[in-house]
């Protein structure tokens, strides 16, 4: 997979621009606060529907216009594709190949990528809303099925959790169960694919992670809760344990068990990350799971993703600098710097030179 070209109009800092990507390493450099990470943002949210950075999508739209539009010419191993996002402050409209769709799954799949920026520490030092959220985005991108189930999934666990703040305990006890059936059926979807996911993800962890840390450590991902046997049995094991759980439900007014609560163990050295790993740790371990989803998407859809560093080589040493960009020598990569000749060291890349949100040569 990879963008050709991206159309910006009236989003965030920029009035109007076009870019132009090579196949491999474009680097966007520039002081900070020019635009180089709105523009990886926007890649972002062609392929997902979504950024990593806002919660409103009116946020997107430049100060003093009606609407923000991103446009993307992309290359998939089916042929080339046209993906269209334009935003208004209440609505937004989205098309792939000229086709307006209404659903965010209908996105999904045609152009992957893989977002990382020194933010993402959080995805090891924070609770396990960061560590869901990571599957969530990744999943989704190569499973519709998965992204509908989390829809439906959360809209039915939000009404659950309005109806356990119901003052009438009868009403509560003879509606749950209604509830926890179709609670069930989309978390066993949710749950199998998550350990499908993990089982992939836990080996190319390791993996890239020796490789960052020269066999000095070991990355060990697993789930914290594992579940047994099909989609059927884990629904059932579910269901059990709503029920198990009805009075401490009550008691605190929101559901205490499902997969909205899961997490993943990260182990470096036989130690809990979240809690001992130093920041230089924490930061490469991060990496090695981006990395992994990279190769995961490889191996799901044939093709890679389109990788998106957004300032990550200032968090890194020379030593891990170099290693990273061994490793995405084969990947069309976005990166962003404020100076080129220190992330570098010689790799051929596309230079884009970005100042108050234009193009500068």
């Amino acid at each position: 997979m990879q963008i050709k070209k991206l159309f910006l109009q009236n989003f965030r800092n920029y009035e109007s621009e076009e870019f132009s990507f090579s196949d491999g390493l474009n680097v966007l450099f520039g002081k900070n606060g020019q635009g180089k990470t709105n523009c990886a943002e926007a890649v972002f949210y062609l392929c997902t529907g979504a950024s990593l950075r806002i919660r409103h999508d009116k946020q997107l739209i430049k100060i003093g216009a009606e609407y923000a539009k991103i446009l993307a010419e992309a290359e998939n191993r089916y042929g080339k594709v046209t993906i269209e996002a334009i935003i208004f402050e209440n609505k937004r409209e989205l098309r792939v190949n000229g086709m307006k769709i209404n659903k965010n799954a209908d996105l999904m799949g045609h152009v992957n990528s893989v977002f990382f920026s020194p933010g993402e520490l959080r995805l090891i030092q924070d609770g396990p809303d960061e560590r869901r959220r990571f599957m969530n985005i990744s999943i989704s991108q190569t499973s519709s099925a998965y992204y509908t189930a989390l829809l439906r999934y959360n809209k039915i666990l939000d009404q659950r959790n309005t109806l356990l703040k119901n003052h009438d305990t009868s009403l509560i006890l003879d509606t749950l169960p209604v509830w926890d059936e179709q609670l069930c059926k989309y978390a066993a979807i949710i749950v199998k694919k998550r350990a499908e996911f993990i089982e992939k993800l836990a080996p190319f962890a390791k993996e890239f992670h020796s490789f960052l840390t020269d066999g000095e450590e070991e990355l060990v991902i697993k789930p914290e809760r594992k579940y047994e046997g099909d989609e059927a049995e884990i629904a059932k094991t579910l269901m059990r344990r709503l029920g198990n759980n009805y009075e401490k439900d009550l008691r605190l007014g929101f559901t205490t068990v499902g997969p909205h609560r899961d997490d993943l163990d990260v182990m470096i050295n036989g130690t809990d990350a979240k809690s001992y790993a130093s920041q230089g740790q924490m930061r490469t371990a991060a990496l090695a799971l981006k990395l992994s989803e990279v190769q995961i998407f490889k191996e799901l859809s044939g093709e890679y993703p389109i990788l998106i560093l957004d300032d990550v080589m200032s968090e890194l040493d020379l030593k891990r600098r170099k290693k990273l960009l061994k490793c995405i020598a084969d990947i069309q990569t976005i990166l962003t710097c404020t100076h080129t000749e220190r992330v570098l060291y010689g790799a051929e890349c596309n230079k884009i030179r970005i100042e108050g949100g234009r193009i500068k040569g």
